[in-house]
């Protein structure tokens, strides 16, 4: 069995593991809402919106994949940015043979980039669905699906009118059917305030924000397949694995593969626990491959990811974000000291220490948790995993500062 460590996993992969988050877009969208899905760097986003547009598709949806990634260059205009989201409509959709493409683009001469969006959605795309629906008798729909949002903030122009038309698109559909045939997901490391603060025109004030939690335990059975092969007591293993990583996707992943990659070289492909417990033998596992000589291991990328976010995505604001992640950091440290933790309390989540930090949703928590080393828990900011809380210590705080 091979567990998935980075990258989006496919919509029948084994390791797969279903969340809250997976019923709750697909019954969104289906409803007619408008979603988000903004969260830290892999947290399995990519892999649940593979797996909600596979879904649609066997049931007879259409739907179109948008990386824009893929749309976003540093010199780009506003003229060829817009172009380039209708012909990945149009190909994404297999318009291309029933649209002259170059032809109706030459029509559209008057008007300005984005107006064409709103042309070519009413006037091809939409007509295209109603067509479609009158000769299967069924009611399709089209479902777009828009990756790496986060990726805008680097246009050298303002792209406040593409949300404008995605809020246009959901307010049509109080007076013209076809709208409501169409449907938005958009994914990415953002907040919708860093994406358009206008609280007049940005769509995320009607739309449905779909929140990815991470792994809990009763939901990694999938995860215990690969383990059951190499280790004597894998759900007592896989309980480790989740205190260690806190449930986070990509460390759950690939403690998981370190698991079984440390039971491939030994000479009976097998994991020898008789002198040791299971909870010893997966904290040695973890200081050794992945805390130890952090930067060196950290293959593929995650904790230099985080690094990064905290000190250069906005250098103006780092100061502040470690200020505030040591404030965190050591209210942590004084609830284990005051709690002093044993093997009763471990694996337990703690509700709030005197001294945590309570949310706000000022701007630098929202940037510290789209950083992904902290989350919201009971209502107040609390570090994710064990292994975020040995790396990034205080050491590394001073070091940093």
């Amino acid at each position: 069995m091979r567990y998935q460590v980075g990258g989006s996993l496919h919509s029948d992969d084994r390791t797969y593991i279903v969340r809250q988050a997976d019923s709750k877009l697909y019954t969104s969208l289906k409803a007619g809402h408008f979603c988000y899905v903004f969260s830290s760097r892999q947290m399995g986003k990519s892999s649940l919106l593979q797996r909600t547009s596979h879904r649609l598709k066997q049931e007879g949806y259409k739907s179109v994949y948008l990386d824009v990634t893929q749309l976003v260059s540093e010199d780009v205009t506003p003229a060829q940015w817009y172009k380039s989201i209708i012909i990945s409509l149009l190909y994404g959709l297999n318009l291309a043979e029933q649209v002259n493409f170059n032809q109706w683009w030459k029509m559209q001469a008057g008007l300005c980039p984005v107006q064409k969006l709103y042309q070519f959605v009413e006037e091809v795309l939409l007509l295209d669905v109603k067509s479609d629906c009158q000769t299967d008798g069924k009611a399709e729909g089209i479902f777009i699906f828009i990756d790496e949002i986060d990726n805008l903030l680097s246009l050298n122009f303002p792209v406040n009118d593409f949300f404008v038309w995605i809020r246009y698109c959901y307010n049509q559909q109080a007076y013209n059917p076809n709208f409501q045939r169409l449907g938005f997901a958009l994914f990415g490391v953002a907040s919708p305030s860093s994406l358009i603060a206008d609280k007049h025109q940005t769509p995320f004030n009607i739309g449905t924000a779909i929140e990815l939690f991470d792994f809990q335990l009763d939901e990694t059975k999938p995860l215990l397949e690969g383990l059951k092969k190499v280790v004597s007591q894998p759900e007592v293993v896989l309980q480790e694995i989740i205190y260690w990583s806190g449930g986070q996707p990509f460390l759950t992943q690939k403690l998981c593969q370190l698991v079984v990659q440390t039971a491939l070289k030994t000479s009976t492909g097998k994991i020898d626990l008789s002198s040791k417990t299971e909870a010893c033998w997966v904290e040695e596992l973890v200081r050794s491959h992945i805390i130890q000589d952090w930067e060196s291991q950290d293959e593929p990328q995650h904790f230099r990811t985080i690094r990064d976010r905290l000190l250069f995505f906005n250098q103006q604001q780092a100061g502040r974000l470690l200020s505030l992640y040591h404030q965190i950091l050591q209210a942590e440290t004084a609830e284990a000291y005051s709690s002093e933790i044993s093997a009763e309390v471990r694996g337990k989540r703690t509700t709030s220490a005197p001294c945590s930090i309570p949310v706000d949703d000022s701007p630098e928590q929202t940037e510290l948790l789209l950083s992904g080393l902290v989350e919201k828990r009971n209502g107040y900011l609390r570090i994710k995993n064990p292994i975020y809380q040995t790396i990034f210590n205080s050491e590394w705080v001073l070091t940093a500062t």
